[in-house]
């Protein structure tokens, strides 16, 4: 059998894929097992997913700066069409996730279906146990900590404060959609592993998938987007909000990632659950 294959599999990996995968399992306790086909394959879409990822993510907050932008041009426009625009570009984010997560998902049952015999988790894997309750919290907080001063900012006489505080709403709720449909994702999509090795790799990934989906890179840079396009005009407090934000928020996770288990040992945990 050659080296990087599974019994029964038709995977075709690169070597560099093989290599990435044997430094992933070292960098998670398992510098005793041989990275696989399966497992290479697995994590090399995961890897190009978060890539593909945060490109679109760039290109959703250009083109919201740019629509917003847009609206203020002169302070007189009709900006009904921009947050339609925004809208739009709010489900097309929310469809292009759903499309990456729905590719990571695909190549997965296509690993799996290549298996002899498939293997179960002890117990099923919710919420608590791959995103944890500290992260939970803490993305409800973000959340509810950049919606607060834009539902204030609604009752201000300043339309340019409103249409600010409006984009930024559009915008808060097309990522918590988002991290919705990959949390359901991540807690429903079938096992793929044939051995407790290759299932703790599973609760790994699961682990790593929710925690990549609840952090919030993205709040950050949309709760930006009306400090930075009238930083120079007006909403001196939003600066000062926004910056406090940031920092508050970095220092939590800090935290959180400082006192939370790791994946793998949050895997092991699982594992050996009664």
């Amino acid at each position: 059998m050659p080296k990087g294959t599974s019994p029964g599999a038709d995977l075709s990996v690169r070597p560099a894929d093989l290599e990435r995968a044997g430094v992933w399992l070292t960098g998670h306790g398992l510098a005793d097992v041989r990275p696989t086909a399966l497992l290479a394959t697995r994590l090399e879409v995961r890897r190009r997913a978060r890539l593909a990822a945060s490109v679109l993510l760039a290109a959703f907050l250009i083109a919201v700066a740019l629509t917003y932008t847009g609206g203020t041009v002169d302070g007189s426009g009709d900006r009904r069409w921009s947050l339609l625009v925004l809208t739009a570009l709010v489900v097309g984010l929310v469809l292009a996730q759903s499309s990456l997560d729905w590719w990571v998902r695909r190549v997965d049952r296509r690993a799996g279906a290549t298996l002899p015999r498939r293997a179960a988790h002890p117990v099923r894997l919710g919420w608590r146990t791959v995103l944890g309750r500290p992260r939970a919290a803490f993305a409800v907080a973000t959340f509810a900590g950049g919606t607060a001063p834009a539902i204030g900012t609604l009752t201000l006489d300043d339309p340019t404060a409103r249409y600010a505080a409006v984009i930024l709403l559009i915008g808060l709720c097309g990522l918590a959609v988002g991290v919705v449909v990959q949390l359901r994702h991540v807690l429903t999509h079938p096992v793929v592993a044939d051995d407790e090795v290759s299932l703790t790799a599973d609760v790994i990934m699961r682990v790593e998938d929710a925690r990549v989906g609840a952090a919030p890179t993205a709040v950050w840079s949309v709760w930006s987007l009306p400090v930075v396009s009238v930083f120079s005009t007006a909403f001196g407090w939003w600066n000062a909000a926004w910056v406090a934000f940031i920092v508050l928020s970095v220092i939590a996770l800090a935290l959180i990632e400082a006192r939370t288990a790791r994946s793998a040992a949050v895997a092991r945990n699982a594992m050996s659950a009664p």
